[in-house]
């Protein structure tokens, strides 16, 4: 009742056949009682929420990004598809902060660049090019895959699933619920040695100190 903060992370179910996880989410949230008490944490509590990997894809399915609530889906809404390659991708990417708009980047500037970790085989965001464009004009694209120069790209090698304008993460109208597919979690002392770039991004802590600053 009295949390601020709902986060949905990723992780396989059912074998992670087409939207698996997401469908088990979606199901739930979609129940009543708890899309009411979404609503109460968002409209009246001030409450952020996370969705990452499988979190994102449920997100994006109950609409609560780009929308920012709860809604039935139709074809003018966006989705989270099969990689462009068809397989799962496993590895590390270079994402690019594109907006300053979300709480859970305030620790962040527009053009900080962090290598995460990703692994999904349903990452690529789709969407129109009028609901794409204005996502961008409104600050909801959140964070991008970019090449080392720090540029957006469609090339397999920056972008590992071939989502629209290389989009990682998104955000309601507002920024406080945020949708990406890279693992920021997958964090911790001694791993990614050897891999050059900044690994760690400071999520959680712009979303925690949204409530303690």
């Amino acid at each position: 009742k009295n949390s601020q903060i709902v986060m949905l992370p990723g992780g396989f179910s059912g074998g992670d056949e087409p939207d698996g996880s997401a469908k088990f989410i979606t199901a739930f949230f979609r129940a009543p009682e708890v899309t009411e008490a979404v609503r109460d944490l968002l409209q009246n509590r001030d409450g952020l929420m996370l969705g990452i990997c499988n979190g994102f894809q449920a997100l994006v399915k109950l609409g609560l990004v780009p929308y920012g609530d709860i809604r039935p889906m139709d074809e003018a809404c966006p989705t989270l598809t099969f990689n462009e390659i068809g397989r799962h991708q496993s590895r590390l990417v270079r994402t690019r902060v594109a907006s300053s708009l979300s709480p859970w980047f305030s620790k962040c500037e527009v053009g900080d660049i962090h290598t995460v970790a990703i692994s999904h085989g349903e990452g690529r965001f789709v969407a129109s090019p009028e609901l794409a464009a204005q996502l961008a004009a409104n600050g909801q694209i959140a964070t991008q895959y970019v090449d080392e120069a720090g540029m957006p790209s469609m090339d397999l090698s920056v972008n590992p699933n071939g989502s629209v304008m290389a989009i990682e993460g998104i955000t309601s109208p507002d920024g406080r619920v945020l949708g990406k597919m890279g693992h920021t979690e997958r964090n911790g002392y001694g791993l990614y040695k050897n891999v050059p770039g900044n690994t760690f991004q400071p999520l959680i802590e712009g979303g925690v100190s949204y409530f303690t600053e």
